[in-house]
């Protein structure tokens, strides 16, 4: 089992749940990050932080490394500049993590790197698994560099899985923070036609998926890490406004969601109903299958 890990991106809202974890089951972690050290070890426990990849230029090296770092995609419009910014945040520091890691005396087993179901770009209605052909989009653009600079480690002799994650849910972040303000007054609604699939999946089954790529010498390539039960958006709206105790009759019509968000827009109106299809062949186990109980657990907290 590798011992050694280093991770970026691990105060994000995935990594702030990884890390502790990766700490309990006995692992060594290096976190890459901008925050301040403190800061970082307040966020994911016993770790060693690092600010930037040159401190690492004189390690030993690592016997693994997962790669979450990325600019949050949906934060701002999709400028040229934006676009850029997400492109650096991903492919950039994955070129230059595999860099820094060919300099080590010591060479990662394993590279577990992100990636997201927008690989597929805009499916419709179309079943998704990890062979389905994608709609070239900038999503799918972002992606398919992304995975492809982590693809590069594999002539390095290292053992690459990516992760192709949906929509996490989870108490204390990702999109229903955002979510939740309008939906607990009673305005919240379905987006646009609300027949756009949305393949979301439970934090805590992103964490273990993440571990078990890490873990599982078998492992390798792309695994979409989504829930087995896709929702449309008009379910999702629904079921959150059950949870909540509210109505869910006020939409928001796609044409507002255009002009007020632009290409980003897309992220909101086209979906993909992607299934884990190689995760289920192997045998993975899902804590949170069905929306209900994982959207009562994030809302709970």
């Amino acid at each position: 089992m590798s011992q050694d890990i280093l991770i970026t991106g691990g105060t994000g809202f995935i990594g702030k749940e990884l890390c502790p974890k990766l700490v309990e089951n006995g692992y060594r972690l290096t976190v890459l990050s901008r925050q301040q050290p403190s800061d970082v070890r307040a966020c994911c426990g016993r770790v060693t932080p690092v600010g930037s990849l040159a401190e690492l230029r004189d390690h030993e090296g690592f016997d693994g490394v997962i790669n979450l770092a990325g600019e949050g995609i949906a934060a701002r419009r999709w400028s040229a500049k934006r676009k850029q910014v997400l492109r650096d945040s991903r492919v950039d520091l994955t070129r230059k993590l595999r860099d820094t890691c060919r300099q080590h005396k010591k060479r990662p087993v394993v590279l577990v790197s992100g990636s997201a179901v927008g690989f597929y770009g805009d499916q419709g209605l179309r079943t998704v698994d990890e062979h389905t052909s994608p709609h070239d989009e900038f999503t799918h653009r972002l992606c398919r560099d992304w995975e492809q600079a982590a693809a590069a480690f594999e002539s390095d002799g290292v053992r690459v899985c990516m992760s192709r994650t949906g929509v996490v849910a989870g108490p204390g972040g990702g999109f229903l923070q955002q979510m939740l303000p309008p939906f607990r007054l009673g305005l919240g609604g379905r987006l646009g036609p609300g027949s756009q699939y949305m393949p979301w999946i439970h934090r805590s089954d992103v964490v273990n998926s993440l571990i078990w790529m890490l873990e599982n010498d078998t492992a390798s390539g792309a695994y979409n890490v989504v829930s087995p039960n896709p929702v449309t958006n008009a379910v999702f709206s629904r079921t959150l406004g059950k949870i909540l105790g509210r109505p869910t009759v006020l939409p928001a019509p796609s044409l507002a969601l255009k002009l007020a968000l632009g290409e980003m827009s897309r992220l909101l109106l086209t979906g993909q109903q992607a299934y884990p299809r190689r995760l289920e062949a192997a045998g993975f186990t899902f804590d949170y299958p069905e929306l209900e109980n994982a959207l009562r657990d994030a809302t709970s907290h």
